[in-house]
């Protein structure tokens, strides 16, 4: 019986990160039906699971105890389904009773950030977390990979001006970074959150990051940009602020690489958007 519970938990663990809207914390929100069919699953195991019990505990009934041929066994080995049962318990009760926690600034001074590409010898690109750059091209040929950043790159080259938004943030990035010199003098806006980093050199450059997930929260990461503020201008960690500005391209010594910037006109803060969270589109 324990266990058609457990499954109840889960089904309506997954149940109740839909109602809430949570789910998107995990995954990207174009795979929600995995999760959706999952829940299905286990509720469905979960009322399979019960109607077993059910039959046993009523065969038991009527044959009586003397004729009962299940084991023992596992009566004896009692003690291991306490160590057993609590891991699956575990995650319902802490998914269910604890907050959830949205990423900030903390996590990018704790962990710090580096484009992929110079990070050689990962055990598991499809699971490695990525910073400031975007890089889908494990999910893909090599050829396919290049059509389509080139199919990117021609669509916002063609606009007048870019504006990056909750929609589209992913997949800006990423063509951007993928073709840094071809965007220079680009008009862009966009918003995000600040980063102050220890290592940059110039006092009014900062970072304006997202975190965005790709497929889900395995390979998530803080995307963004530099930004080169107004003289002046002193903005605290994880303030929200929209810039208008200018591509241009600088060299950053802490990655050792050119990396694109944007040379700030305007700017004001702004509130967090209701979702914090950016998710890759599909191109």
């Amino acid at each position: 019986m324990f266990r058609g519970l457990i499954l109840i938990g889960f089904t309506y663990f997954i149940m109740h990160l839909h109602t809430s809207g949570d789910i998107s914390k995990y995954i990207n929100m174009k795979y929600a039906y995995l999760s959706f069919s999952a829940m299905i699953a286990l509720g469905l195991l979960a009322i399979v699971q019960i109607i077993i019990v059910a039959k046993e505990d009523h065969a038991v009934t009527e044959c009586g105890v003397d004729c009962c041929d299940h084991s023992h066994d596992d009566e004896q080995k009692w003690y291991k389904k306490l160590y057993v049962y609590p891991l699956f318990v575990f995650p319902i009760i802490s998914g269910l009773f604890f907050p959830v926690a949205t990423l900030d600034s903390n996590i990018v001074k704790a962990k710090g950030f580096h484009f992929p590409i110079y990070e050689e010898g990962e055990a598991d690109p499809y699971a490695q977390q990525q910073f400031l750059r975007p890089d889908t091209s494990v999910y893909y040929g090599a050829e396919a990979y290049d059509k389509l950043m080139k199919k990117e790159k021609n669509k916002y080259l063609s606009k007048e001006k870019i504006e990056i938004t909750d929609g589209n943030y992913m997949n800006t990035m990423e063509t951007i970074y993928n073709f840094p010199g071809e965007f220079l003098g680009k008009e862009i806006e966009m918003k995000g959150f600040v980063f102050n980093d220890a290592e940059t050199v110039e006092k009014n450059q900062l970072f304006i990051f997202r975190f965005g997930i790709i497929h889900c929260i395995a390979d998530s990461g803080v995307f963004g940009m530099l930004v080169d503020m107004p003289e002046g201008v002193k903005l605290k960690n994880d303030n929200w602020i929209e810039v208008k500005g200018e591509i241009s391209n600088v060299y950053y010594q802490p990655f050792k690489a050119t990396i694109p910037m944007i040379k700030v006109k305007e700017w004001k803060t702004v509130g967090a958007p209701e979702d914090e969270y950016v998710y890759r589109k599909s191109i």
